[in-house]
């Protein structure tokens, strides 16, 4: 029986974001591809991760992803067998946020989402990949999937996070953390915190990427993400 793996998707993304990975992946592994829509809570995220997955899983999450894969490990660390944390964040929403993410909110609930596909897309890219057509399409047109209320309720569910500071300290299994060099969003000296905080994470930063760095870099991440199922597992002591 393959193991399975479960790769978390983040805000606005569907299994497009991992299609180069999973593809690839799926010769060896069961892999599982999730994205959030209607849901507006960390909380429920988690519980639909958990719903259906095995005893023992490798878990990744990307960006509002990995957020819920740190609340997953938070609920049931026992079945986390390893875990990849890519482009994403810890702390809870700082001050300010809820206004500045309302922003874009409102006008996607005014103008439809297709209206912030390009003014939330684009820096999502490093600025040389947003030269790419083919790379801008595919982030916009992943966008356009999405709906206004989606985005407002996954909003919600980022503005609501925990603090995982302790999660992070506590994580006992294998742990790779994965960040686009040019992430403007979510930047490296955030991953470069996370990494300190988890007892022998693995750092890798992904050159010529920013935010969405799987679609960015596809081979660099698969090769990340390969040695990360390839780490010699632990075995989970509760600390």
């Amino acid at each position: 029986m393959k193991k399975v793996v479960y790769l978390l998707c983040g805000l606005l993304c569907d299994r497009v974001v991992w299609e180069a990975q999973a593809h690839a992946l799926r010769a060896d592994y069961d892999v599982r591809v999730i994205s959030f829509e209607g849901l507006d809570s960390m909380q429920a995220m988690a519980d639909k991760v958990l719903a259906d997955a095995p005893a023992r899983f490798a878990l990744a999450g990307h960006s509002m992803g990995g957020r819920v894969a740190l609340e997953v490990y938070r609920r049931a660390p026992q079945r986390i067998e390893r875990l990849a944390l890519l482009d994403t964040g810890y702390e809870p929403a700082a001050p300010g946020e809820a206004e500045r993410r309302a922003v874009l909110v409102d006008q996607a609930q005014k103008e439809g989402i297709a209206a912030i596909a390009a003014s939330w897309g684009l820096p999502m890219l490093a600025p040389a990949n947003r030269n790419d057509p083919a790379l801008v399409q595919a982030v916009v047109d992943m966008v356009g999937r999405m709906s206004a209320p989606i985005y407002a309720g996954k909003t919600r569910a980022l503005l609501g996070r925990p603090d995982a500071t302790d999660v992070l300290k506590r994580i006992a299994c294998p742990t790779m953390i994965i960040c686009g060099e040019e992430d403007g969003w979510s930047p490296p000296e955030r991953h470069e915190q996370m990494a300190a905080l988890v007892p022998g994470a693995q750092l890798r930063l992904i050159g010529g990427a920013g935010h969405m760095v799987m679609m960015e870099a596809p081979g660099a991440v698969l090769q990340a993400l390969q040695e990360w199922l390839a780490l010699p597992t632990t075995t989970y002591e509760e600390t």
